[in-house]
């Protein structure tokens, strides 16, 4: 089968691997449709985050993999002792390697795994025609939402888990700095949350355009104004800010723009350590708080796509071939700030 494996930074080929065969225990999904993730940028453009040098404990698998985490398509095979799920079964995949065993998952908090991997960065991903997964990964799809939107589940959930761990109540104010797919389906989880008012900040007026398109009310291009200044202008501070940037000067904004006893809730990962303003914090007895990926949240997102509260298709600019994945989309994505999500077609036509 052809599939994207990640052999070094900037090294990842398309090529033809074995098609990996059913276990007891576990599910072959056909992909149809995967989505290109920041992390996926992380991994090809820097080597970062991708299992390498040893095994996975969870998975048994390194580097070099198939990379990909964002996906959906058929059940294909099931393997013995599977059940609940039909050959043919339209899924999206919950791509989280937990243990189940150690105090976080015990708790329910599987996201904190003291193993936590993902499949596509630990483990062979959905860059490739048939991926192996276990039963608790699969969520079936119903009729009305398709696999394209099935693909964005998981993206949305991110921006869904950080919504709903935030303090934002109907009819509050939020802001969101940077609106790239995260940022974009932030604000789209914010709108389904009862947000009153929502400012989009970014340095692209194109994706700025893309923010007003699904649900902001407000777009600053930080480059040509002073993004601080104006939110508080407008609102007088945020119940919630939410930082999709991962920079340092959009950190900053944020503490700036909450209003006493408001939040910033961190989403995007950043490369160098960030330093906080702890009186300024103090001063407006506000938190900072973060979450990391999701849990217990993909039938709520796909309830809510499936009955159109979360519009997602709204954030795909473009799909792409398998073949192209390093021109069209890994590269792509670094020099062109107008494109958010960018979905490949797995299956050859």
């Amino acid at each position: 089968m052809k599939a994207a494996v990640w052999y070094g930074a900037k090294d990842v080929r398309i090529t033809n691997v074995p098609e990996p065969a059913v276990q007891s225990g576990t599910v072959k999904v056909k992909v149809e449709w995967t989505g290109i993730c920041g992390s996926d940028l992380h991994a090809y453009h820097h080597g970062i985050g991708i299992q390498t040098g040893t095994l996975h404990p969870l998975s048994g698998q390194m580097a070099p993999l198939a990379i990909g985490h964002e996906f959906a398509g058929t059940v294909a095979e099931l393997g013995e002792g599977v059940t609940g799920l039909v050959v043919g079964d339209r899924v999206t995949i919950e791509p989280l390697i937990y243990c189940g065993a150690c105090i976080y998952c015990r708790q329910g908090r599987y996201n904190q795994c003291e193993q936590f991997g993902f499949i596509g960065l630990n483990a062979d991903g959905g860059f490739g025609e048939y991926v192996i997964v276990k039963p608790y990964m699969v969520h079936k799809l119903p009729d009305n939402v398709t696999l394209e939107e099935g693909a964005l589940v998981e993206p949305t959930a991110v921006a869904f888990h950080a919504v709903r761990e935030s303090r934002l109540k109907v009819g509050g104010d939020a802001a969101v700095f940077g609106v790239g797919p995260i940022g974009l389906l932030t604000i789209l989880s914010a709108k389904a949350a009862g947000a009153a008012q929502i400012i989009a900040v970014d340095v692209s007026d194109e994706r700025l355009e893309k923010a007003r398109q699904v649900g902001a009310t407000t777009i600053i291009n930080a480059a040509k104004e002073n993004a601080a200044e104006s939110i508080v202008a407008l609102t007088g501070g945020v119940d919630v800010a939410y930082e999709a940037a991962g920079a340092q000067a959009t950190f900053n904004d944020a503490i700036s723009v909450i209003k006493k006893g408001g939040e910033v809730m961190v989403i995007a990962a950043f490369a160098k350590p960030a330093t906080i303003d702890l009186m300024q914090l103090m001063v407006k007895e506000a938190n900072v708080t973060s979450i990391l990926a999701y849990r217990h949240i993909f039938p709520e997102v796909i309830s809510l796509i499936a009955a159109g509260k979360l519009d997602v298709k709204q954030v795909i600019t473009k799909k792409i071939a398998l073949d192209r994945l390093v021109e069209d989309g890994l590269e792509l994505l670094i020099r062109d700030k107008s494109q958010a999500k960018i979905l490949t077609k797995i299956q050859p036509e």
